[in-house]
């Protein structure tokens, strides 16, 4: 059986760099599944650290999953979005503080530019602060090595970056007052509440129906958010539709139901005091991890 050490009281940890990895909390899980059963086959007395030799073994089976994920991702209908989670699950609140801004989905969509070998080093450096020693022998490379593909992981992340600003108190209280706006079909208020180059992404990946192609701008975003609060009024939908805000990847989040049914998740970027970004997850597959995770939260 596996060390319990490991398993249980590593396991926020292995889950954390696996999900930033992959983007996807399914695929998180699969990994550290099958890190299991590899790890049961090994000899223990081959293995000075359990946690160093989980952590190396799930790096690689991410890596690989990261290069034959490349090409579907490629072929993607519409924008890509992460999969969202609730952040409270996703490691301990004493470590999730410092590494807050790594896990949102503005920050692991820019991840998208890097080569996997790229966000392994990055995430593996800069977030969880490991050497460069240690990196490059889970790697199978050299610390040189490391250090350049650092380097080069920077240089393409430095302008684009994103940043948490405020509280998370002030960035709910921003949150319920676009729930409040949006819930009621405010234009006035909507419009006080987004920046003018705010930017909105919907992710359905061709199972659930949202916009192939980002929008971009207080007048675009803003015509959306009240033509869809005008289609859900003409169709007699508003009362069967209930919103309710949650913690999802450090940021907040408007749940939306339908009849019980979780049809849509909005997960706004806040810039001080006003919505920079909108990012919709439709698409049913990635609804299903945090669906589980909200049924077991209430």
């Amino acid at each position: 059986m596996m060390d319990q050490d490991v398993f249980n009281t590593d396991r926020p940890l292995l889950f954390s760099i696996a999900y930033r990895m992959l983007g996807s909390a399914s695929d998180a899980e699969d990994v550290l599944q099958d890190a299991w059963v590899r790890y049961r086959g090994v000899d223990r007395s081959t293995i000075r650290s359990p946690k160093a030799f989980m952590t190396t073994m799930i790096t690689r089976l991410c890596l690989d999953r990261l290069k034959s994920a490349q090409k579907t991702r490629e072929e993607y209908i519409g924008p890509w979005l992460p999969e969202p989670v609730l952040t409270s699950e996703l490691e301990n609140p004493e470590v999730m503080l410092e590494r807050s801004e790594s896990v949102t989905l503005a920050f692991l969509v820019l991840l998208e530019q890097l080569s996997p070998e790229e966000r392994a080093v990055f995430l593996l450096k800069d977030v969880f602060e490991y050497e460069h020693a240690e990196i490059a022998e889970m790697l199978g490379t050299t610390t040189d090595n490391s250090r350049q593909l650092l380097h080069r992981a920077k240089s393409r992340l430095a302008r684009g970056r994103p940043r948490l600003t405020g509280t998370a108190q002030s960035r709910r209280a921003i949150a319920e007052r676009f729930a409040r706006a949006f819930s009621s079909g405010d234009a006035f208020e909507l419009t006080a509440l987004l920046t003018t180059d705010v930017g909105m992404w919907s992710d359905g990946g061709g199972k659930a129906t949202a916009a192939r192609v980002p929008l971009i701008g207080r007048e675009r975003v803003l015509n959306f958010l009240v033509g869809l609060h005008r289609t859900a009024e003409n169709a007699g939908l508003l009362q069967d539709a209930s919103l309710t805000i949650e913690d999802v990847n450090s940021e907040p989040a408007l749940i939306l139901r339908l009849a019980g049914h979780l049809e849509s998740i909005f997960v706004l970027s806040i810039d001080e005091d006003a919505i920079s970004g909108i990012r919709v997850v439709r698409n049913p597959d990635k609804l299903a991890h945090i669906e589980r995770q909200l049924t077991t939260l209430h």
